[in-house]
């Protein structure tokens, strides 16, 4: 099982969330919102939910550098193959970004992970996360992803990369992307052929006499 397999199935789980785009704008916790979000009621959404989604929209949590170590995490957990995009490319960071105001109980968790990469990262390799040479990244990553392996000092780390693998492969796999990924392609309508030949005979039928 490769690296892209083995993080998705150690984090696949099943959510009904939809994918809204994002862009980052500067350091100071200020994300600006992609220009193409649409400000459109959704068919079944009711005006209070339609209502506080914009307002959530509305809002910025994560500073230009989480979302940009968000990007790279999100990209090692689900990144691109010959099947479909990476999980970036499939809209994660704005996703987490939503989601983490949408649930207020995520985000010191996740500010703190993040908080928490870095400071090993600039301790290890002198260096923020997303400045790290790729090995080093993953070097960092393969010991917070297993949590049966991982070192008792290593808890946080583990913690932190479980809530991200867990909106990461949320995210992904609610999109079309992460779908076509699965290899899901829902309730297709069936052929009736008649009757098979063999269970026709076998009661004593033949396909002639069904004609007469």
């Amino acid at each position: 099982m490769n690296r892209r397999d083995s993080l998705k199935a150690l984090g696949l789980i099943a959510a009904g969330s939809s994918v809204i785009a994002g862009a980052c704008k500067d350091d100071k916790t200020i994300v600006k919102k992609d220009a193409s979000a649409s400000g459109d009621k959704l068919p079944g959404v009711q005006d209070f939910e339609h209502e506080r989604t914009q307002e959530l929209l509305s809002e910025t949590f994560f500073t230009e550098h989480e979302i940009a170590t968000i990007t790279v995490l999100a990209d090692i957990i689900i990144p691109k193959d010959e099947v479909s995009g990476s999980a970036s490319e499939a809209g994660v960071p704005a996703f987490i970004e939503f989601m983490v105001k949408d649930i207020p109980s995520n985000q010191v968790p996740m500010r703190g992970g993040l908080r928490w990469l870095d400071l090993q990262s600039q301790k290890r390799f002198k260096n923020p996360f997303i400045k790290c040479k790729s090995e080093e990244q993953l070097a960092l990553v393969d010991e917070i992803a297993y949590p049966e392996k991982a070192k008792p000092e290593m808890m946080q780390g583990v913690a932190f990369f479980s809530l991200m693998r867990n909106f990461t492969t949320s995210g992904f796999f609610t999109t079309e992307m992460g779908i076509k990924d699965l290899g899901y392609v829902g309730n297709r309508p069936g052929v009736w052929a008649g009757v098979p030949a063999d269970v026709l005979k076998a009661h004593g039928f033949e396909h002639n006499d069904l004609k007469t």
